[in-house]
């Protein structure tokens, strides 16, 4: 006779101190398991760690390279003056960074995602239709030009971060005038993640400047996180979190387990769906870019292709400016930290990741 379980009796299996103390987390430190030496080993270090140009900054440089394994490091290495107790400069993989604290909000029930930000933040009452679906896909709408050294001038994005618009990030984005209908098409904006840093403050009040570290860097364990804020004291979401590999791992074992850290559940399941979710305008530009989820990238499979071809299609990432990467690939229980100094196009990420899973996954030689 087959058992039947109501929904509240196997969420309560699935949250159970049996079950969660059968699985390795990092309470206070990770626990290491490294891999014996192999071929596929020696390329994966040929490959993540050539010998490095500091002169010209050409080719693949990385800083540090961190694998998780089934909750244990299997794989650890840096390189110039980086060590495991390094904050390393996460670029816009802290836009991920961010759509984690903002998971736990949503759980607290102080936004939804159908919601005008307008609500939140009166700067953007002349965009009153922009939902924070629509900023979470990148989707705002709004005229925005994010191009970075190669076209200076022109940059939404130089402005915000560097000129006229340092002081105040989200009301310099929310000045900009609608391009296109909200939600309609994804344009990738660091103008819209540093809306949602700002969107927090009406909600939250008081409890701004500490929620990051209350809401998740303080449960996850998490004590080398630092966040830059504006000068009106906005998180700059888009850009300027500082993480160790190690501790940044532990965002990806959160997301990796469905939101939940041991016996709790930290960010709603449906929030983390969201963020694993594919944008249902998404368009694939460029081969080997990946496709835009929730603040998230994905490795959904569009028009018959795959951004990283060699890794599965659950596989997600925070993505960052001179190789910082934050990948998690689910099914293979592997969660691949990456920082890095990249200043050229020399590195490729499905190459990375093809050589992880050789030389971790069994039968993927």
């Amino acid at each position: 006779m087959r058992a039947v379980f109501s929904a509240a009796t196997l969420a309560a299996a699935l949250l159970s101190p049996a079950l969660w103390a059968q699985e390795h987390w990092p309470v206070t430190e990770w626990s290491v398991a490294p891999a014996a030496a192999s071929p596929a080993l020696e390329a994966l270090n040929a490959y993540a760690f050539p010998t490095r140009d500091d002169a010209t900054r050409q080719g693949v440089r990385s800083d540090a390279l961190l694998v998780i394994k089934g909750g244990q490091i299997v794989y650890e290495r840096y390189a110039g003056e980086n060590t495991a107790q390094t904050p390393h400069l996460l670029w816009s993989v802290s836009k991920s960074v961010w759509a984690t604290v903002l998971g736990v909000a949503y759980g607290e029930g102080l936004f939804q995602l159908d919601q005008p930000v307008a609500e939140h933040y009166p700067p953007l009452k002349q965009h009153p239709n922009i939902t924070y679906r629509n900023l979470l896909h990148w989707a705002s709408g709004l005229a925005w030009a994010e191009d970075y050294e190669y076209a200076p001038l022109k940059s939404s994005v130089v402005a915000m971060l560097y000129t006229r618009g340092h002081t105040d990030m989200a009301a310099f984005t929310a000045a900009h005038s609608t391009g296109v209908a909200p939600g309609t098409r994804h344009a990738y904006s660091s103008g819209d993640s540093n809306l949602l840093g700002a969107a927090l403050k009406g909600p939250l009040g008081e409890r701004y400047a500490e929620y990051p570290w209350t809401a998740l860097f303080t449960p996850l364990g998490i004590s080398s996180a630092r966040f830059e804020a504006d000068g009106q004291g906005t998180y700059v979401a888009s850009s300027y979190a500082y993480m160790t590999a190690r501790d940044l791992a532990r965002i990806g074992l959160l997301m990796q387990r469905d939101g939940r850290w041991q016996d709790q559940q930290l960010l709603p399941a449906d929030w983390v769906r969201f963020n694993r979710t594919l944008f249902a305008h998404a368009e694939a530009d460029q081969p080997g870019e990946a496709l835009p989820g929730g603040q998230w990238w994905l490795n959904a499979e569009l028009n018959g292709q795959k951004p990283w071809p060699d890794a599965p299609a659950d596989a997600f990432a925070a993505l960052g400016h001179w190789g910082q990467t934050l990948t998690v690939l689910p099914s293979q229980q592997l969660i691949v930290v990456r920082f890095a100094d990249d200043r050229d196009h020399s590195y490729a990420h499905n190459t990375l990741l093809r050589l992880v899973q050789a030389a971790f996954v069994p039968g993927e030689e």
